[in-house]
């Protein structure tokens, strides 16, 4: 169905943007906001093996290529088989927009606690069977205890972050609601548009060419559609016009905006809204922030 929400595969790793493997382990309890400390990494003379720095902090070697295959075993067990490049910058980007969350949120007053992030490190180890499985995971992905904290507590920093921004999107919004008329072909398309211009009723021909929902879209926020010329189409219109002939990969369409105005959003189209409210915050602190990529 054309109005069907965009959810990519992760919806950016958990909910939207680059939560680590941990964070899908640990547990939902709000650990106690304190004054903000930096995420301890261990002192050294020399940097550590890294892909990136955001905003000075070590995007470490072992961190991205433990991620990595975490990424490429979940793609496998979906029956996707990424490509190399493709899956590098995937993952490059989620653990980015990690560390952005992160920062943000050390300096919104969080930090979690040495007993908040033991209740995790608990509840983890019970998770893959105890202590001894959680600490051979960590050496096959090339971690040693201290590296391991710090990433997951900066994955539990990034985690309070993202529920922060996707809490302040609004449950109701202005919206239009939509009717269309749908094909399979272009030709079928440009006779319907031909037969409006002349004045058939547009429900009519929707009902025609899709005697379910009668061409029925419902209530629709902007960025919800999921194809971004249709979305904007179908906001440049006045109530009771129609569009021409918009092509998607769903089909050929005809918008027709029935009415407009600020209306509580569906459940899916809630989580659109607060996926694409993320995305945006990542895309504006990334703009500007100091994130440089090691060749």
């Amino acid at each position: 169905m054309f109005s069907k929400p965009r959810f990519s595969i992760k919806l950016i790793l958990i909910l939207v943007l680059g939560l680590s493997a941990c964070a899908s382990f640990a547990p939902s309890s709000t650990p106690t906001p304190q004054l903000p400390t930096a995420t301890p990494v261990p002192p050294t003379a020399t940097p550590p093996p890294s892909v990136a720095t955001v905003d000075g902090e070590y995007v470490t070697a072992v961190e991205f290529q433990a991620e990595l295959a975490r990424y490429k075993s979940a793609q496998t067990a979906l029956g996707i088989t990424a490509a190399d490049e493709d899956a590098n910058k995937v993952v490059l980007e989620d653990l980015i927009a990690q560390f952005l969350l992160a920062q943000a949120a050390r300096e919104a007053n969080f930090n979690l606690t040495e007993p908040d992030l033991q209740l995790r490190l608990d509840a983890l180890a019970e998770s893959v069977g105890g202590v001894e499985a959680l600490s051979a995971w960590q050496s096959a992905h090339g971690y040693d205890d201290a590296s391991f904290k710090i990433a997951l507590k900066r994955s539990a920093e990034a985690a309070w972050m993202r529920d922060k921004i996707i809490a302040d999107v609004p449950t109701t919004v202005e919206q239009t609601h939509v009717r269309q008329i749908l094909t399979y072909n272009e030709d079928d398309a440009r006779t319907a548009l031909e037969q409006l211009k002349a004045g058939s009723d547009f429900d009519v021909l929707a009902a025609q060419y899709d005697p379910n929902a009668s061409g029925e879209l419902g209530w629709v926020p902007r960025g919800y559609l999921l194809d971004a010329q249709a979305d904007e189409a179908v906001f440049a219109l006045q109530v009771g016009a129609y569009s021409e002939v918009i092509a998607t990969d769903a089909g050929f369409h005809i918008f027709k905006a029935v009415e407009r105005g600020d209306h509580p959003l569906t459940p899916d189209a809630l989580l659109t809204v607060q996926e694409l409210a993320l995305k945006n915050w990542v895309a504006e602190q990334r703009a500007k922030s100091e994130i440089v990529l090691v060749p």
